[in-house]
């Protein structure tokens, strides 16, 4: 089975610690390997040249006939077996080897059959190797923690300024278009500019382009509407006078159409702008949602499993439900049931269900994918009101195998005392 890591190990600063740690202790350990070789070969070399020495001493006094050096001999007790028989061969040599509980440099050459040979004590050149060991480490040690410490400070600082652009950029995505980074190093143009506050620069300007574009859409679409509004009043006005038929019919059904188009077109561009205001009061949901069904003047059953009080906008929520069951009736097929669960609110038709795109991305501004008519906008309405008024809205496929579309509005049920 693969090892699933901590969330916490993918984050930028885990990944730069990990590598100034490794990268610390590569150098380290090469370094300290390289100091300890070199002062461990001069310390030996020094160690051998003075043994060394003091055998030819004893050498010189051992031809003489006179006393020998202190702690030189033939065949001296602790004389390690192997440099012993190197003397007998006829060889000189030297060796470091333990004699008491000590470390002793020897040095041993041939003498008349024997093996003459002399210590010199190693304890000292021991306790410096050890010593720089320990000292290697220790610096090594401290040398780690330290730049760990001021790189985890420097990517720190580099990763809580890629969280503020990641934050910025999901507050553009939500909505918030006024939602910039503004890193101080791209107002300053005598600061040279880093990887990040060159994206943290791409993003504002790209922001900026962005509301300057809905903005001009969000005028344009009010300004058309707005105009539209005149001519059709006195369009609906004239054909009151035409005389009856199929044709003054025609007329005035397209009228009242265009007059629909062009009031949700209105509440559209009131809803872009973030401009709506929200009135909210205490209403009892299930009895909303009947009087909602009555007005709508469908066959449409209301189910009630548990009523709830809900605070919230009325006006907003009854649009928001009056569209549901009017997209419900116009794109999908009877029975058309409003159930009321609590704070939750389910649309439910039988017809073909939701396109697949509307499922997946939501309600899109002049697209029914169906034949019925329409322009898309009642379900775009519904999803803006909703927000405005802190419900969550979702379309679904009807999961019971019977087909069909579902609505699911969910509201914040109030408590009641």
């Amino acid at each position: 089975m693969r090892v699933r890591l901590p969330s916490w190990t993918a984050t930028l600063t885990w990944k730069s610690a990990c590598f100034i740690v490794v990268m610390c202790c590569s150098l380290a350990a090469v370094l300290g390997a390289l100091v300890h070789v070199e002062v461990t070969r001069q310390t030996v070399a020094t160690a051998r040249e003075k043994a060394l020495g003091k055998l030819n001493d004893a050498s010189r006094a051992y031809e003489a006939g006179e006393m020998l050096p202190p702690e030189s001999g033939l065949d001296p007790a602790g004389l390690p077996e192997e440099l012993r028989a190197l003397a007998l061969s006829g060889q000189r040599g030297t060796l470091v080897a333990d004699y008491e509980g000590r470390p002793m440099m020897w040095a041993a050459a041939p003498a008349d059959g024997k093996a003459l040979a002399t210590a010199v004590d190693y304890g000292q050149s021991a306790r410096t190797i050890s010593g720089l060991d320990n000292a290697i480490i220790g610096s090594s040690v401290l040398a780690i923690g330290g730049t760990l410490l001021v790189g985890a400070f420097a990517v720190t600082r580099v990763t809580r300024r890629l969280h503020q652009t990641a934050t910025v950029a999901r507050r553009i995505t939500q909505g918030d278009l006024d939602a910039r980074v503004r890193d101080p190093r791209t107002k300053d143009p005598s600061r040279h500019q880093d990887e990040v506050a060159t994206v943290a620069a791409a993003l504002d300007t790209m922001a900026g382009s962005l509301q300057a574009k809905l903005q001009s859409e969000q005028r344009f679409t009010a300004d058309v509407a707005h105009e539209l509004r005149t001519p059709l009043t006195g369009l609906q006005a004239a054909s009151e006078l035409l005389p009856e038929s199929r044709a003054t019919e025609l007329v005035q059904e397209r009228v009242r159409t265009m007059g629909r188009l062009t009031e949700d077109l209105l509440e559209i561009s009131r809803l872009d702008s973030g401009s709506e205001v929200v009135e909210t009061d205490l209403h009892q949901l299930g009895r909303l949602a009947q009087r909602v069904v009555r007005a709508s003047g469908t066959a449409t059953e209301v189910v009630v499993l548990r009523d709830a009080h809900v605070e919230t906008d009325r006006r907003r929520l009854e649009r928001v439900l009056g569209n549901l069951v009017a997209n419900a009736h116009k794109h999908g097929r009877a029975p058309v049931v409003v159930t009321v669960d609590g704070p939750v609110v389910t649309v439910r038709d039988h017809g073909d269900g939701y396109p697949d795109y509307l499922v997946a991305h939501g309600p899109q501004r002049f697209r029914t994918g169906g034949a019925g008519k329409g322009h898309g906008l009642g379900l775009t309405i519904a999803v803006g009101q909703a927000e405005v008024i802190g419900a969550k809205l979702v379309f679904r496929q009807a999961a019971d195998g019977e087909g069909g579309a579902e609505a699911v509005l969910t509201l914040v049920e109030a408590s009641v005392t």
